[in-house]
């Protein structure tokens, strides 16, 4: 597997140093230490970028959709052999426990599987015509270059999530990863690459300096398309920035997903799924639950069960054997779990399970946070209102299904949902009457490359996955032909 030193720009399919000849250090959130340095990219490597990616975007576009399929397939099969490898790169700079990273992996491959099939169903139309010397035909053709701007909470299956639909309809693509997690990028574009992806179709821009990437991207009318992941305070300035030039977007953003689990709930099965949903990588993906709603029949017996489990969450280094809670991300991260936290029982909430910064040992130079259990949250605390990011749980008692979907509807966001019911006409009025993009009944792990994902309200617009996912890299053409 590649070995990356300070070239870590893609241009062209070669691997160069930043123009500046800057670069900027990359570390482990769990031990501090250095694993790297990475080129620093700024506007000038960008725009070297685009213009690699405008001239391979005749060529690529002009590409039989089945040659672009085999080449993602490639790439899957890559990815798959080297998961094991590109796992342990993924836990050393983000932190999720290894087994976790090893099945971004793998995930992630999933995506170029499915967009491998999606690039030959990108079908047109024959309408019939009004008039009879007339034919009308309606095509779908690729957009264009497109960006991607990525997080580091899943530096590989967001990637992917974006790569493998752009090229599957015949679009280059230029991305920039998220400054902490970029060596993961690195690998899944290198697997690209020995794929037989030709030079210019995919590039890449390390950078500790995001303004100037995505002002590069934005302010060069050769882009036709971004598709953003990340935080809605961002986005709000992306969409802004793509007025200029009228680009089209994707915007996956803030998430703050309620959980209810009414009174006829399965509960061991009600506790698992919640668990799973919530402190898989340390509470930090966008559609863990930061909410859950328990009915007051069940409450007591369901808070008792998901308390004892908590407890028994070890926490630690990804690498280590046994660890299912990783640390988080930075120094930021750490605070806000903690500020959310104090706040919550500075208004009245119960601690029943951690609350505190792990310090001191195996966990000195790390960003630690114990896994929480906090009952009594109201919408006076920040937890009800913010999105945590962290592995705190905050628990709510509601009486009625009425009730249960008002405060699951309360925020402006709208991303993931879940809730747990063995009743089957309840389930289909909750699955309904959510105001999210993503609903899970039963289950609190919802994602797939097969489905469309995506939010609604503040926490964006576009789907990503599914079959739909490849329509946003595709713009329709309508053709109108006498005879």
């Amino acid at each position: 597997m590649t070995t990356f030193g300070r070239e870590t720009i893609l241009i062209d399919n070669h691997w160069i140093a930043a123009k500046s000849g800057d670069t900027y250090p990359v570390s482990n959130p769990a031990t501090g230490e250095e694993i790297g340095w990475v080129a620093d990219g700024d506007a000038a490597d960008t725009t070297a970028a685009i213009d690699a990616a405008a001239a391979a975007l005749p060529g690529w576009r002009a590409t039989v959709a089945r040659d672009r399929a085999r080449i993602l397939l490639r790439s899957a099969a890559l990815l798959r052999e080297r998961a094991a490898e590109i796992g342990r790169v993924l836990t050393e700079e983000q932190g999720k426990p290894l087994a976790e990273g090893v099945g971004e992996i793998e995930y992630s491959a999933s995506f170029f599987e499915w967009f491998a099939g999606e690039a030959e169903r990108v079908e047109g139309t024959i309408v019939p015509a009004q008039r009879s010397d007339q034919r009308v035909l309606v095509m779908r053709q690729p957009v264009g270059v497109t960006a991607a701007i990525t997080p580091w909470n899943f530096p590989a299956a967001m990637l992917a999530r974006k790569i493998a639909p752009a090229l599957a309809a015949g679009c280059p693509m230029v991305i920039k990863p998220a400054e902490a997690t970029p060596y993961t990028a690195l690998h899944v574009a290198q697997a690209l690459v020995d794929a037989g992806l030709p030079p210019g179709v995919l590039g890449v821009i390390t950078s500790d300096r995001a303004a100037d990437v995505s002002s590069s991207l934005f302010g060069d009318g050769r882009v036709r398309k971004v598709s953003f992941t990340g935080s809605t305070e961002v986005g709000r300035l992306l969409i802004k920035a793509s007025a200029e030039q009228i680009v089209k977007l994707s915007l996956e953003l803030g998430g703050h997903a309620p959980y209810l689990v009414f009174d006829d709930a399965d509960i061991d099965q009600a506790v698992e799924q919640v668990i799973a949903c919530k402190f898989r990588n340390a509470g930090q993906t966008c559609v863990c639950t930061n909410r859950v709603y328990v009915q007051r029949g069940i409450a007591a017996e369901f808070v008792a069960k998901i308390s004892a489990k908590v407890a028994a969450l070890k926490v630690g280094n990804g690498l280590t054997d046994g660890v299912v809670v990783g640390p988080l991300i930075d120094a930021d991260g750490l605070d806000k779990a903690e500020g959310h936290v104090d706040d919550a029982i500075a208004k009245g909430a119960e601690c029943l399970v951690g609350g505190h910064r792990l310090s001191g040992g195996d966990y000195g130079a790390g960003y630690f946070f114990e896994p929480t259990v906090l009952t009594g949250i109201d919408a006076s605390m920040r937890i009800a209102q913010e999105e945590t990011f962290g592995p705190v749980l905050g628990l709510t008692v509601f009486d009625t299904e009425a009730e249960a979907l008002a405060l699951a509807n309360s925020t402006p966001f709208g991303l993931a949902a879940y809730a747990h019911t063995r009743d089957h006409a309840r389930l289909f009025r909750v699955a309904e009457g959510l105001e999210h993009g993503i609903v899970g009944i039963n289950t609190g792990l919802i994602s797939a490359a097969n489905v469309p994902f995506g939010g609604v309200k503040h926490s964006g617009y576009g789907r990503e996955g599914g079959r739909v996912g490849i329509d946003e890299y595709l713009v329709t053409k309508y053709v109108a032909i006498s005879i």
